[in-house]
């Protein structure tokens, strides 16, 4: 019997994965050795497009605000951390082995119909509860005293620096502290290419708040994350802002909202924004015996204030707009393939392509490409037919082609060709710079 076609959506994920892999987005991690699942690198194209979008994020909640500063904590923390947040005894997943053919599911993945491969449904272990955090050791000692967890997030040492911040940077509430950083969870069914991963980057702000100004700034920060990734080219329509509903929230959260994104297999969450209460720094407060509470000038009232978190995916971010990016379409016999990233998120901003190697147009065009690049990143390609090479551009995602021939050394001037129309125009070689700068300034 002959296989069923692939939904449009299965081929259009497949075609994404492998321009990621052709053009050097996205690498298996270790691929020479068989790979390591739920761990991806980033290639050339794609560390750029990655730091891009973490470069946007931190532009536009930290340096473009006077109300957020920022940190980098360590990764290996103190494992009391993980007992004040309520990691090490609730961080887990139901896990139960099928005893027919040996897989490890997640006893709610089974309940809802999702059977293992085998085909069995009652030949299960009793659940027991597993804990994502990776455990590591410190030291020359392998021992209960010397464990420590890699952080399965980011925030809680946001939490645990939240007086030394106070006491530093004459912050006062409300005010937010940001950071962007590797977190790990040891999942048990990494999927989705990048988007559920080992190994991740988190993007999160910690907004502490006076409680009764809570609901005002929860409100705040949904919309301003939503309309974050419309503003950088992910179409609204595939967008949803879904609030949680009572029974998903954690215990210490007064309300939960995520973003999701219609990605090919299905809609799933790129940020959620949880209003925390003021459950983190109490906990600390507590474990640590030091008082985390903040004395308010103003109101000249000391309290634990409230946290709003918005806490995105930069990996599931990057997915994201390398699919809303991909574009397929006919030109002419050919089928065009361009990712039309937003200017400020493309991993290269412009390419100098000589039109041929000879006459001067190389040394004129080297001399453009070193001039441009003190202020851009771009690329500069010598090789092929020049139809070839602007398909290569395109694939990459870059806004603009600048080709330089015959005309360039006599009338100083190149041809400039924007991606996504296709246009062309004759533009000075004096005036380059500051054209660009029109579409790559933000």
């Amino acid at each position: 019997m002959a296989k069923p076609a692939p939904k449009a959506s299965e081929q259009k994920m497949a075609a994404i994965v492998s321009l990621c892999k052709r053009r050097g987005f996205i690498f298996q991690s270790s691929e020479i050795y068989g790979g390591l699942n739920g761990c991806w690198d980033y290639g050339p194209l794609g560390v750029e497009l990655k730091r891009n979008i973490k470069d946007a994020w931190w532009r536009d909640t930290v340096l473009r605000r006077n109300d957020i500063v920022g940190v980098d904590c360590s990764i290996l923390m103190n494992p009391k951390v993980w007992e004040a947040s309520g990691h090490v005894t609730s961080f887990t997943d139901p896990m139960i082995d099928c005893t027919q053919c040996k897989g490890r599911f997640r006893a709610d993945h089974i309940q809802n119909n999702q059977c293992p491969t085998c085909g069995s449904k009652d030949k299960f272990t009793e659940a027991r509860q597993f804990n994502l955090m990776f455990k590591t050791f410190v030291g020359a000692m392998e021992d209960s005293t010397s464990q420590v967890y890699l952080r399965p997030e980011t925030c809680q040492g946001i939490f645990a620096n939240f007086k030394n911040i106070v006491d530093t940077s004459r912050v006062k509430v409300p005010f937010g502290i940001a950071q962007i950083g590797k977190a790990f969870r040891n999942e048990i069914n990494p999927r989705n290419f990048t988007f559920r991963s080992r190994e991740f980057e988190q993007m999160e702000m910690e907004f502490f708040c006076h409680p009764d100004d809570a609901p005002k700034w929860y409100e705040y920060w949904k919309q301003a994350r939503f309309e974050w990734y419309v503003k950088y080219g992910i179409k609204k329509e595939n967008l949803v802002l879904r609030e949680h509903e009572k029974n998903e929230l954690a215990h210490y959260a007064a309300g939960c909202a995520d973003i999701e994104y219609e990605f090919p297999f299905g809609v799933s969450e790129l940020e959620g924004i949880a209003n925390r209460t003021d459950y983190d720094l109490k906990q600390h407060t507590e474990h640590s015996k030091k008082d985390l509470s903040y004395f308010d000038e103003q109101r000249k009232a000391r309290y634990f204030p409230y946290v709003i978190e918005p806490s995105a995916g930069a990996d599931r971010g990057t997915l994201a707009f390398l699919i809303g990016a991909y574009h397929e379409e006919k030109d002419g016999d050919e089928t065009r393939t361009v990712l039309r990233f937003h200017p400020a998120l493309a991993p290269i901003k412009f390419a100098v392509l000589p039109l041929v190697n000879k006459d001067g147009m190389p040394e004129l065009a080297e001399k453009i490409f070193s001039d441009l690049r003190l202020k851009w990143n771009g690329y500069f390609d010598d090789k092929g037919a020049i139809g070839r090479r602007y398909r290569r551009q395109d694939e990459a995602g870059t806004p603009f082609c600048l080709t330089i021939d015959g005309e360039s050394l006599t009338g100083h001037s190149v041809t400039v060709r924007e991606r996504d129309s296709m246009k062309q125009e004759r533009v000075p070689i004096a005036e380059l710079e500051k054209h660009l700068a029109k579409f790559l300034t933000w």
